[in-house]
């Protein structure tokens, strides 16, 4: 993969610092399901969660690709990291980014970028996952202020951002559809609330949260963007977090196959390493090809959008093949493993444990593969 040098020297520190900082904490925050706030801060110290937006909005002024670079090394420590990091810029930020008028850039992005709290993204509900278009939280006008009431579901960050963009429906357009609006929240305003924290399966540190809005009165200074673009303005959201999740995938999954490989060479069975039986040598040579597969998917489809080039495709693809890929890679890091792969001794099953999200989030495997169908037919 050709990277600049700049690209080079931003994932050689941000390799650093997860060997050192997220690598001896991955296991204990795992277990625990405690949000690690300390090398979060961190993180944001260093720049990382104001990467891609440009230095007069608090960022770092660096492109997609050093995104994903940054989302890639974090995620090959711990997944509950990368998705935290994921979530924050694909999610809370770029809404605001894309969107938000230039006051809303100033009071919201640039708190953000600088790393000074969390962002979050509200869209699925109870009853509206992958059909986002079910959305049931309304938003009534009320002189200068909307009044929102409903829930979100699955929200990553939630307890921790200090900002989150929420969907929620308006009205309905000339169609009789329901008209679906964006807003920006702020943590802590009256009538908005955190509600159950989700006890989950993987990426088990990372923060996952119910927002509940009870008469929550809203400006109508923090409506984001057009009033009747809210659903294509998430849809726009999501094709760029696709390219993220990929990434929090490839990450996952390289961590598991580089423990694979150390595993293999050092342990012994019928006196020589595992790695001399050529089955142990035909699942690396499978995991070798697929993560090689995947990086080149995901890398291509950022470079597209850094050229400002159409990738939705591209985008849905490299999501779809990453995280399934990373279940296989993850799998077959188990098995190489074996008994030992199945403890917590190892780090092997926590990665199996935190890819199946890459396979759910940001539209399942599933929703991707009518994403690039409807492409190829061109019916998107």
């Amino acid at each position: 993969m050709d990277f600049t040098d700049e690209q080079i020297m931003l994932r050689d520190m941000v390799r650093d610092f997860a060997e050192k900082e997220i690598v001896p904490i991955a296991s204990k925050i795992d277990e625990t399901a405690e949000f690690p706030k300390a090398t979060i801060a961190k993180m944001g110290e260093l720049g990382l969660l104001g990467i891609p937006f440009p230095e007069k909005y608090g960022g770092a002024g660096m492109d997609n690709v050093s995104y994903i670079i940054a989302v890639e090394e974090i995620s090959k420590a711990c997944g509950s990291h990368g998705i935290t990091l994921a979530a924050h810029i694909s999610l809370g930020c770029y809404p605001i980014f894309l969107f938000g008028t230039e006051e809303q850039k100033q009071k919201y992005l640039v708190p953000l970028a600088k790393g000074e709290g969390l962002g979050s993204f509200g869209l699925t509900e109870p009853n509206a996952g992958s059909d986002a278009g079910g959305t049931q939280t309304t938003a009534v006008e009320d002189g200068d202020f909307f009044i929102l009431n409903g829930s979100k579901q699955f929200i990553t960050n939630a307890e921790y951002c200090i900002s989150v963009v929420c969907t929620a429906v308006t009205g309905k357009d000339e169609r009789g559809k329901k008209e679906i609006s964006s807003f920006i929240i702020e943590q802590g305003i009256p009538g908005f609330s955190i509600g159950k924290k989700e006890d989950k399966l993987g990426v088990r540190a990372s923060n996952t949260c119910m927002l509940i809005f009870e008469d929550c009165k809203v400006p109508k200074a923090n409506l984001l963007g057009d009033k009747s673009k809210g659903f294509k303005q998430f849809l726009t959201i999501l094709d760029g977090g696709r390219i993220s999740i990929g990434a929090l995938a490839l990450g996952i999954a390289e961590g598991a196959y580089e423990a694979s490989v150390r595993y293999a060479k050092e342990r012994k069975a019928f006196g020589q390493s595992i790695a001399e039986f050529q089955a142990i040598q035909f699942m690396l040579a499978d995991m070798a090809t697929e993560l090689a597969a995947a990086k080149h998917l995901i890398y291509h489809a950022a470079r597209l959008e850094d050229e400002g080039k159409d990738f939705v495709r591209e985008s849905a693809m490299a999501k779809l093949y990453a995280s399934e890929a990373a279940m296989r890679v993850t799998h077959n890091a188990i098995q190489i493993h074996g008994g030992y792969g199945y403890t917590h001794d190892y780090p092997v099953e926590r990665m199996n444990r935190d890819a199946k999200i890459c396979t759910i989030g940001e539209g399942t495997s599933e929703i991707q593969r009518l994403v690039i169908a409807r492409d190829v037919l061109g019916v998107r």
